[in-house]
């Protein structure tokens, strides 16, 4: 069965979504998410959407869903690269993605994940 990559970095998952998303494997991506947090006890949660041109209501749905479970677990989860139309496709099918906070890039997403403590805060950098 067709399968999307969780890949551990540290305490984070990162998920890059680069095949059309259908229903039967966003579950399984749900699932599999899931379990990755317990059996790591992963902190993060990054999913990168920059390659799907559309998302439909299940599939919003599900990321909202992933973002919920990976909090009950205690793990943050942000959603990175949305294309311009999938944010209008989302916003015209009335979805709000609770609990699911998102950033342009990958950095910003971690950054997000991390605190600034990828690139260190303003003060950090002036004080080296």
């Amino acid at each position: 069965m067709e399968r999307i990559p969780v890949l551990r970095m540290g305490s984070l998952l990162l998920i890059t979504i680069q095949v059309d998303m259908h229903d039967k494997l966003a579950l399984q991506l749900q699932d599999d998410v899931t379990e990755r947090i317990s059996d790591w006890g992963s902190t993060g949660v990054l999913i990168d959407i920059s390659s799907l041109e559309i998302v439909d209501s299940f599939i919003g749905r599900m990321l909202a869903n992933i973002a919920g479970m990976s909090r009950v677990l205690g793990a943050e989860t942000v959603v990175v690269g949305m294309q311009p139309a999938v944010a209008i496709t989302l916003v015209e099918l009335g979805m709000s993605l609770t609990g699911v906070r998102t950033a342009l890039s990958v950095e910003a997403g971690m950054e997000l994940l991390y605190g600034n403590s990828i690139t260190g805060s303003e003060d950090e950098r002036t004080e080296a």
